[in-house]
């Protein structure tokens, strides 16, 4: 385990929390995702982590940290050195040193020795997010630190928690693999975007990381934590068309977390189905032998192309908005009755489409 304290493990961690790469050769890529809203301004700001081909002296070996920030604006920096990149195989851990004058291999930092010695890089766990990095085509720039306050992670509150995509996830039959690591947190801290600082306190946070050797071929994305007038409310949802061995599958499931109860919709429980518009509308129903649920998502803004590993390395091919209009309806069935639990809106639901084939609706069959 790398230089993290004991106590940044301070909550029941999820599976697949810790760094996959098992030193080999083969095509590798591993991600995450951190994000924190501000309801207060109407603003999501995420951070894109990335490592490819940590072996080195591969074409597309490197890493970046890409944000999407106020008003869905894009800044993106690469480390192509995989030497500066560390991360914890036991827990959730991570960074990438660019400009510093550290002579030593990279490794978890105490926050004030990051922002004294690390001039470009970041460094990421389950309860710290902090870096900077600057475009130099532009002088535009992101500055950040702030701690979170992990409330769910995947699973029932004080449980064993699960993976995302089940017990499978484990065996390398699916790629890539997919795991929320906090559906829903508390962030405080502060963001300097550009200039203008934001000071945030329980600021609703998420995180989430995939891996493997591919990307899906296709994929849809739905993630909100901040809901109007439902402050204990988490969503994630996705699906996409991904490799299983020699054969491609479309599988997508739907998680919700509200009131310290776990909703699991996924393919080995519930019957899940989807209709996404190649842009602008998202759309969501599941059902299991006790509740049912429905997800409209819509947006008439443009949304922000974004990059993601690809075969040729990290490329533009996923286009995303944090200010998606949610509508979200749960309802538990008893017998031939249902009874509405939940009955959420949001203006601040992150959306996403990636990968090729967006010529048309894709419908589930």
């Amino acid at each position: 385990m790398l230089n993290i304290p004991k106590n940044l493990v301070n909550f029941t961690q999820t599976p697949h929390s810790g760094y996959h790469w098992d030193g080999g050769s083969r095509r590798f890529f591993e991600g995450w995702y951190y994000r924190v809203t501000l309801p207060d301004i109407g603003q999501t700001i995420a951070f894109m982590y990335s490592i490819e081909d940590p072996m080195g002296n591969q074409p597309y070996s490197g890493g970046a940290a890409q944000i999407l920030g106020i008003n869905d604006e894009y800044l993106c920096r690469t480390f192509p050195d995989v030497n500066k990149f560390w991360a914890s195989r036991d827990v959730l851990g991570l960074g990438h040193w660019g400009k510093t004058n550290l002579q030593v291999a990279p490794l978890y930092l105490i926050r004030d020795e990051f922002t004294h010695y690390i001039q470009e890089g970041y460094q990421a766990t389950a309860i710290l997010n902090q870096g900077i990095i600057t475009d130099p085509a532009t002088g535009n720039y992101c500055r950040w630190e702030y701690e979170i306050q992990p409330i769910y992670a995947w699973g029932n509150q004080n449980t064993f928690q699960q993976s995302t995509a089940g017990l499978l996830s484990s065996l390398q039959i699916f790629e890539p693999g997919w795991q929320i690591l906090m559906a829903h947190g508390l962030a405080k801290g502060w963001i300097d975007w550009h200039g203008k600082i934001y000071e945030f306190t329980n600021a609703p946070a998420y995180s989430e990381k995939n891996w493997g050797g591919a990307f899906p071929q296709k994929w849809f994305w739905l993630n909100c934590n901040s809901f109007i007038n439902q402050s204990d409310l988490a969503l994630t949802a996705g699906g996409g068309k991904r490799g299983v061995l020699w054969w491609m599958e479309s599988v997508a499931m739907i998680g919700i977390h509200h009131q310290g109860k776990f909703y699991e919709f996924a393919p080995w429980n519930s019957e899940v189905k989807w209709q996404i518009q190649p842009w602008g509308r998202w759309q969501m129903q599941a059902k299991n032998l006790h509740y049912e649920v429905k997800l409209t998502a819509t947006t008439h803004l443009p949304g922000t192309p974004l990059r993601a590993p690809t075969r040729n390395g990290l490329a533009f091919c996923c286009r995303d908005t944090m200010q998606g209009e949610l509508n979200l309806e749960l309802r538990e069935l008893k017998g031939s009755k249902s009874q509405v639990i939940i009955n959420a809106s949001s203006n601040l639901c992150g959306v996403e489409i990636g990968g090729d084939d967006w010529d048309h609706d894709w419908h589930s069959h």
